[in-house]
């Protein structure tokens, strides 16, 4: 068999780095079409198909996510119209059916937005169970493949797919409108939205898996999202808490790797790279969420993230205060995250033996079992401690575990800087 010629191999690559990039908008942009999460998806994949069959013999075009966005609209119209309802469709969509069949570009930066915030309520629909809503936006706005989805909750591949075709037939076969919901259906699911959104901004900041520790696309859509979510619940504190979190996360994006993309840890960062402008926007969106009422766990989280921001130098922080407030988020939502996240502050207030029992309590947390952080905390611990040995051991550990090649390498490092102690 002839290779691929190393033009095409690249233009295939292409493909699907832009169509990884676009996918949520795309779908969002069908959805708002067809009215149905499952077909939008399963057209931007036609339109994906049709990319890596014409893109290696007419070249890739100058603009190629106004192209597949064209594509995948205009076989959501030539869907439309084939249908048996098409005057009652061609009613909801009105004016959009033309544009969408001659208008090669997007939609703007606002319409963008909207769809995409219409897809996160639509795939967070109470009809939904709570971890089918979280699998199918992952999958949906996030962009995620079904093993990532799987590997970030450390549940079989399979039960995340067979989670996210239920979904989208539910969704289906209830009729579920492709919109954002006002009054109490608004209220009613922005617990999971809110959530789904932090998920895929995580998923940005440090991904499960792959060679790369960012993903900003993800980031910049979630923080987006936010925003815009910001500005059409201004009363609801946790709104504001979640905006301001990831304001103060997103501004350290830059510093959060070296020039060869590895990870620099937060201790190592340089902090002139600090993005003042998002963590201002930080600050201002965490003052709006205590004029709601008490901080709800987002809004703590948001706090939490300005006790680093405030600080000067990482010798600065003040870790009492960081501790004080993982303590009152523990007791707003337990988890052993949290537990861990705690162990840590507490270790930089009053030492590393003392972060060192809470961290070595959580040994036998079965939801802690597959989680890298875990090991790699104790290996910190340890080394804090000159236990040098057992610290290699539990960063080899660590590496092990996690899924993502840049945390690897910098865990594998930490453990023979360890062993050479």
């Amino acid at each position: 068999m002839t290779a691929p010629a190393p033009g095409a191999v690249q233009t295939v690559q292409t493909v699907e780095t832009v169509f990884r990039m676009e996918s949520p908008r795309i779908i969002a942009a069908v959805a708002r079409i067809v009215r149905d999460v499952g077909i939008a998806e399963e057209i931007a994949q036609d339109a994906f198909v049709a990319a890596l069959e014409q893109w290696p013999r007419t070249g890739v075009p100058d603009r190629p996510a106004a192209w597949l966005t064209a594509a995948a609209k205009n076989r959501a119209v030539d869907l439309v119209r084939r249908r048996e309802t098409y005057a009652r469709k061609l009613a909801e969509v009105g004016r959009e059916l033309p544009e969408a069949s001659h208008d090669p570009e997007p939609s703007g930066p606002g319409d963008i937005d909207d769809d995409l915030l219409r897809l996160v309520f639509t795939s967070c629909h109470p009809v939904l169970s709570a971890e089918a809503r979280t699998a199918l936006t992952l999958r949906l706005v996030g962009g995620l493949r079904t093993d990532e989805i799987a590997r970030a909750f450390l549940v079989p591949e399979a039960t995340v797919a067979q989670r996210i075709v239920r979904a989208k037939r539910t969704l289906a076969k209830a009729g579920v409108e492709f919109e954002v919901p006002y009054g109490e259906d608004r209220a009613a699911r922005l617990g999971s939205v809110l959530d789904v959104i932090y998920l895929v901004f995580n998923e940005g900041y440090a991904a499960t898996a792959g060679d790369d520790l960012l993903r900003p696309a993800l980031c910049e859509d979630a923080l987006r999202l936010a925003r815009v979510l910001a500005g059409l619940m201004p009363k609801e504190g946790e709104v504001h808490g979640l905006a301001a979190l990831l304001e103060i996360q997103a501004s350290r994006t830059a510093a959060r790797t070296g020039p060869d993309g590895k990870p620099v840890l937060l201790a190592d960062q340089n902090r002139s790279r600090w993005d003042r402008r998002l963590i201002l926007r930080g600050f201002e969106a965490l003052a709006r969420a205590a004029e709601c009422g008490p901080y709800g766990p987002y809004a703590l989280q948001a706090a939490l993230a300005a006790c680093h921001a405030k600080a000067p130098t990482y010798e600065a922080t003040d870790w009492r205060t960081i501790a004080a407030l993982y303590g009152r988020l523990a007791a707003l939502t337990p988890s052993p995250v949290v537990e861990l996240n705690r162990a840590v502050a507490v270790s930089m207030a009053e030492g590393p033996e003392a972060g060192l029992a809470l961290v070595d309590a959580l040994r036998d947390e079965p939801a802690l079992s597959g989680y890298h952080l875990l090991p790699s905390v104790r290996g910190d611990l340890l080394a804090r401690l000159g236990r040098e040995a057992e610290a290699r051991e539990e960063f080899e550990r660590a590496a092990a575990l996690t899924r993502n090649e840049r945390e690897r390498e910098l865990l594998l490092g930490r453990a023979r800087e360890a062993g050479a102690q």
